[in-house]
């Protein structure tokens, strides 16, 4: 499907969309708690129906209202032999140690760019715990037997941290006792803390946490006592990321729905359009961005690489060179996404280099507009959509529809605020 934004003029309020972050931990959650669970503000995009499919595979059951999620569960209990994470990476690296739960054996599959990506990890973790795993070569599909049995294992947090979300909703699950995680160079701390956000809200047994080098299980259990858990799932830093960017080179507008005390790594966005001099002002009800003349950053995006995007839009438009730290996070994405922004952009006039682990932006020379690909990839659809906001020309977006991944309703949220922009009506 092709998207064609023409330059437009911003104004006005637009609300943030829900976390998928938040969203499918929640899920997770839920599906180990013994009881009913209403999880309030529920996302829509493909990775939340995603997740909501895999709990009820595990045996959940829930209900789908106007504003809530009502989930039913009484722990893991499979269904159907095979779950399907689509194209969620958080999905498969989350559920996975949840799976192994289980004594049945049960084969994890995925579509797109998750069958590319490497899950080593699982082939040399799980047997440890006395898992039976077989993989395709590091590679979906996976077929999982357990009981997982906590032990204490040490783990390479450096791909991504999804992968100790799962081991600690895991560990937590399977009651472990006097028993530790540790974990070398783990990247995205800031995930790991809104993991253990949801599992304490949750009352699931929580490790100590050893500067996030070790997660140790201690001999005191605690568990929820409520009958019922009441979980809100948070504005979503990720997705709102483009909406502040795209005030700050189109605005003014006022985007509500984000909290500036959440876990949410991508928060430092905040940080980055300050580093930028964008015209960006904190309010009670939410912040606000005005267009202005902005100036080439340093900023390290190593524990929150889906600022990447985002952060490519905003600096096109920043006078110098900009210097992204983190490159190495990118490449086991949609899409290996250093280079898809380098060749998008540069189809747009937009200079970028890749030097190690560093990503150089050259700004402020204009953007053109220009034909450009999502490469299937969310947020280079977004991305390129924000920076056709104040270019010189109409920008049209092949494969559009890969928005729908995080965030389904973000074309329409941007004409809500003005943007110019024509799409197929099957996504209206």
């Amino acid at each position: 499907m092709k998207v064609t934004i023409q330059p437009s003029q911003l104004s006005g309020n637009i609300l943030a969309p829900a976390s998928k972050s938040s969203m499918q931990r929640a899920c997770a959650a839920a599906l180990l708690s013994n009881g009913k669970t209403v999880i309030r503000n529920p996302g829509h995009s493909n990775d939340d129906k995603a997740a909501l499919d895999i709990i009820k595979r595990l045996g959940a059951e829930y209900e789908v209202g106007e504003e809530e999620i009502v989930v039913k569960s009484e722990g893991i209990k499979p269904i159907i032999s095979e779950i399907n994470c689509g194209e969620s990476g958080l999905s498969i690296r989350m559920f996975t140690p949840l799976v192994a739960l289980s004594k049945k054996k049960i084969t994890i599959n995925g579509t797109g760019s998750l069958i590319t990506r490497p899950m080593d990890f699982f082939d040399e973790i799980l047997p440890k715990l006395d898992v039976k795993i077989k993989s395709n070569n590091g590679k979906l599909p996976l077929e999982i037997q357990g009981p997982l049995q906590p032990v204490d294992i040490e783990v390479d947090g450096s791909l991504s941290s999804q992968f100790l979300t799962g081991l600690l909703m895991a560990y937590a699950a399977a009651d472990a006792t006097d028993v530790s995680i540790k974990v070398n160079n783990l990247k995205s701390k800031p995930y790991i803390d809104l993991t253990l956000d949801v599992m304490k809200h949750f009352g699931m047994k929580l490790p100590v946490n050893k500067d996030y080098k070790e997660f140790y299980f201690e001999n005191e259990t605690q568990y929820s006592t409520l009958s019922v858990n009441h979980y809100t799932v948070e504005g979503d830093w990720s997705g709102g990321a483009f909406l502040l960017v795209a005030g700050a080179i189109a605005g003014p507008i006022f985007v509500k729905g984000l909290d500036l005390t959440s876990t949410q790594a991508d928060k430092a966005i905040v940080d980055a359009l300050m580093a930028a001099n964008a015209g960006i002002a904190m309010e009670a009800k939410g912040i606000k961005l005005v267009r202005a003349a902005m100036t080439a950053f340093e900023f390290d995006a190593t524990d929150c690489p889906d600022l990447f995007p985002p952060l490519v839009a905003l600096a096109s438009y920043c006078k110098g060179a900009t210097k992204i730290k983190g490159i190495s996070r990118l490449a086991h994405k949609e899409s290996n996404r250093a280079v898809t922004l380098q060749e998008e952009f540069g189809k747009m006039g937009v200079k970028i280099e890749l030097n190690d682990d560093i990503m150089v932006v050259h700004g402020g020379n204009g953007v053109k507009g220009a034909n450009v690909h999502s490469r299937h990839d969310h947020r280079i659809a977004m991305a390129c959509a924000v920076a056709a906001l104040n270019a010189e020309g109409e920008m049209t977006i092949d494969e559009a529809e890969a928005i729908n991944k995080s965030y389904p309703d973000f074309y329409n949220d941007l004409r809500q605020i003005g943007a110019s922009i024509d799409y197929p009506a099957l996504i209206l």
